[in-house]
């Protein structure tokens, strides 16, 4: 505050006295300027803060790049004609919605939400707990290698949750897939291929997730502390920090994506070959064969151009709700 704001005072005061008046008149004038420590939740506050704030973080960062993630699937996919008429992204929603409706862009999206929240609930909690114990164990100083190791962790967790929706949503998301519903597609998935088509891309999706998620939470842990050294509520830091870690995870872990792209959706596939695929080594080589070292790009620009504004929604919301929850403890603990 600044001092022509304060009244002047005609009685002689001493200092201690001063400093007490401005204080107080400080404390009372300005509430709005309190800042909330929310880099680490309070431990007063329950688990369940830390999973509501994750499971609305998934949801928003999944549903709303919705149709960007279709076409990604749509050009990964091997074996499947739909993989071949799209001559890039734009074209794809063209073609996509010119001869299947704009409905088909959300198709499957239900799967995403119920999977999404209780995955990114788990994921989000496990990251706070790990990066917590990682930082207490480096002598109390948080740094990216931290955050990009409990993000991996996290990763193992969550996955096991997430996997099941996941395969759902990509038949869903093929050209001609038929099913009627997300329901319609799990029984008959189910009937058809046996438990293990919910799991066959685990592995995989591991080994796709985990640099992923390291690479995305060291990259955004290093640029917020960049752009935003004083570690305060910046909504702006967290959608740059957020989009920039997203695209360089995108885009490196695109190759291990297209082989998980493969062996979740190898059951509609016509091709014999991609239909016998049970590994991520398996699903390598017949794309490399087929396609040559280009098959492993296919998709990287809609899965970038997905990921920016998915990632940096998802640590917006995330960081709000961690803001909106150690405020709301402050204000009850005084």
């Amino acid at each position: 505050m600044s001092s022509a704001a304060v009244p002047s005072v005609n009685m002689p005061l001493t200092q201690s006295k001063e400093s007490s008046t401005l204080t107080q008149r400080s404390q009372q004038n300005t509430p709005a300027e309190i800042e909330y420590d929310y880099e680490e939740l309070p431990e007063t506050s329950p688990l369940t803060m830390h999973l509501i704030a994750g499971a609305a973080a998934g949801i928003m960062e999944h549903s709303v790049m919705y149709p960007f993630d279709i076409v990604k699937t749509r050009m990964q996919v091997v074996g499947s004609p739909s993989s071949m008429v799209y001559s890039g992204v734009t074209h794809a929603l063209k073609v996509i919605t010119s001869t299947e409706g704009i409905r088909s862009l959300w198709r499957g999206v239900m799967s995403v939400v119920l999977g999404a929240g209780p995955a990114h609930a788990v994921y989000f909690a496990t990251y706070e707990q790990t990066k917590k114990m990682l930082t207490n164990a480096a002598g109390g100083n948080a740094n990216a290698l931290a955050a990009g190791a409990a993000g991996g962790v996290a990763t193992v967790v969550s996955d096991a949750l997430m996997n099941p929706f996941d395969v759902i949503k990509q038949r869903m998301q093929l050209s001609g897939s038929g099913y009627r519903n997300i329901f319609d597609c799990a029984v008959k998935v189910f009937r058809n291929e046996g438990l293990r088509a919910f799991y066959v891309s685990y592995p995989t999706t591991i080994l796709m997730n985990m640099p992923f998620q390291s690479i995305q939470f060291g990259c955004y842990d290093m640029f917020r502390r960049s752009l935003n050294p004083s570690g305060s509520y910046s909504p702006t830091t967290h959608v740059i920090a957020g989009g920039m870690a997203g695209a360089v995870a995108a885009a490196l872990t695109t190759p291990i994506d297209c082989c998980k792209t493969l062996l979740q959706t190898r059951g509609a596939s016509v091709d014999s070959e991609v239909r016998a695929a049970s590994s991520m080594t398996t699903a390598a080589k017949i794309i490399y064969r087929k396609e040559g070292m280009g098959g492993f790009l296919r998709g990287m620009r809609p899965r970038v151009i997905a990921n920016m504004p998915a990632t940096a929604i998802s640590w917006t919301t995330y960081e709000y709700f961690k803001w909106m929850i150690a405020r709301r403890d402050t204000q009850h603990n005084k």
